[in-house]
């Protein structure tokens, strides 16, 4: 006990006869030096009192895919910083192939008693997923928010980037080089957000024929893109950065030049991506803008404000870099 007094209270930046008077319920404590207490307790994985354990943590759950690709840890920056200006203390969770799943991270959360969560790039954009644990985040009204496209019967707020929009653009501008075979990496078919992607490509003429899935990986736009440069494509759209790249190796091991004969368009606008050889050209995501409208979304929710299950979509921007290039006459 003396122990955890004195961890709690050198966190917190207090007294232990605070921390203490805190944990006894004794008055005499502000109130924000209360939740900054019970947080510490919560951080450093202390239990909570039992009389203290009905009070939600000011702790909110952030639950990425991974952090490999930089965009994720780029948007938790962004939500941990909002999170902090509103006065709570973010959670990193990021899935493991074989390891921690979404439903276990979930059930951890609950365990916390967590204020809310915020899913980025998770499992309920895929339509062939489980989605049990979401159910379950419904079931016990916590405050939830989901980043980018999900499947239609989860009743969330949402905040998009727009996948028709970033295809649209993307294709007008390998057009307007006077590239007439483009083709389009995405992720996998059950993935929402490269369904829109799909969607709006064909719409807009794109050769379903030159359309190829993959795992979001460097190497699996390599395979992808390789396949596609054999079909004689001189433009390449791509789902992510990091697809893009395994694009820009395919046509190199091909014998190729990006972008000399092969032009190649990202998407997200990653850190580094203006650092790379040729510099990419990509869609950049508003992350700011997304992440801050997340955190704002979820901060409503745990106020008791009504928060309607809408979807918020943010335009997405064209950065011209080097690896686009006019095709060959």
């Amino acid at each position: 006990m003396t122990r955890r007094l004195a961890e709690v209270a050198k966190k917190v930046g207090v007294s232990e006869a605070t921390v203490s008077r805190v944990l006894n319920g004794k008055p005499g404590v502000s109130e924000a030096t209360r939740e900054a207490v019970l947080t510490a307790l919560d951080v450093l994985g202390y239990e909570r009192p039992t009389q203290l354990r009905g009070d939600r943590a000011r702790l909110v759950g952030l639950v990425l895919p991974e952090l490999q690709n930089p965009i994720f840890p780029a948007f938790a920056e962004v939500v941990g910083g909002a999170l902090a200006q509103q006065g709570f203390t973010s959670v990193l969770c990021t899935r493991t192939v074989g390891g921690v799943s979404e439903a276990d991270y979930v059930d951890l959360l609950l365990q916390q008693q967590v204020s809310g969560v915020v899913f980025a790039g998770g499992l309920y954009a895929q339509a062939a997923a489980q989605h049990g644990h979401y159910e379950l985040l419904h079931e016990r009204k916590l405050p939830t928010v989901l980043v980018n496209a999900a499947v239609d019967h989860l009743d969330f707020p949402q905040v998009s980037c727009d996948d028709a929009v970033a295809a649209e653009i993307a294709l007008a501008h390998l057009r307007a080089l006077g590239h007439e075979r483009v083709g389009m990496v995405l992720g996998p078919k059950d993935h929402v957000p490269s369904r829109r992607k799909l969607e709006r490509f064909q719409a807009d003429g794109g050769d379903p024929e030159l359309v190829e899935h993959t795992m979001f990986s460097l190497e699996g736009g390599h395979a992808a893109a390789a396949r596609l440069v054999r079909r004689g494509v001189t433009g390449v759209v791509c789902a992510s950065d990091l697809l893009a790249l395994g694009a820009v190796r395919a046509a190199r091991r091909a014998g190729l030049s990006v972008p000399g004969d092969v032009s190649v368009i990202g998407f997200d606008d990653s850190a580094l991506m203006n650092c790379t050889e040729p510099p990419l050209t990509t869609v950049r995501q508003p992350i700011d803008a997304m992440g801050r409208a997340a955190v704002d979304l979820l901060v409503a929710q745990i106020d008791k404000a009504v928060v309607p299950a809408d979807e918020l979509l943010f335009e997405p921007e064209l950065v011209v870099r080097a690896s686009t290039a006019r095709a060959r006459a």
